[in-house]
């Protein structure tokens, strides 16, 4: 998922959004690195911040039908450390859509 949000960001950038900076590698050698210029930066980070803030249509583990992708990740996090613990016989990711669903069982 992340994935697709990066690919599809960057296929947007021109050269321009990008500065060089030179700096210290160690104490004889200098080097330029790539970066991206602050509008863009703040830029990637709002969008990558709507990003984990959007709704999807799997149902919460306590309360609602719609969660955050921020939300899917931690309770998904929560039910894997479970299983991993033995509290849980069985871990079923609630992920759709691009990820395939995964069944482990002990």
């Amino acid at each position: 998922m992340i994935d697709d949000f990066l690919i599809k960001y960057c296929q947007n950038l021109r050269v321009k959004d990008f500065i060089v900076k030179t700096e210290s590698q160690s104490k004889t050698k200098k080097g330029k690195r790539q970066y991206l210029n602050e509008t863009k930066a703040r830029d990637l980070m709002n969008s990558l911040n709507e990003f984990f803030e959007y709704g999807i249509e799997i149902p919460r583990i306590r309360v609602g039908q719609k969660q955050t992708i921020e939300t899917l990740i931690n309770e998904e996090t929560l039910l894997l450390a479970k299983f991993l613990r033995n509290e849980r016989e069985m871990w079923v990711s609630k992920n759709r859509g691009s990820l395939e669903e995964k069944n482990f069982k002990v």
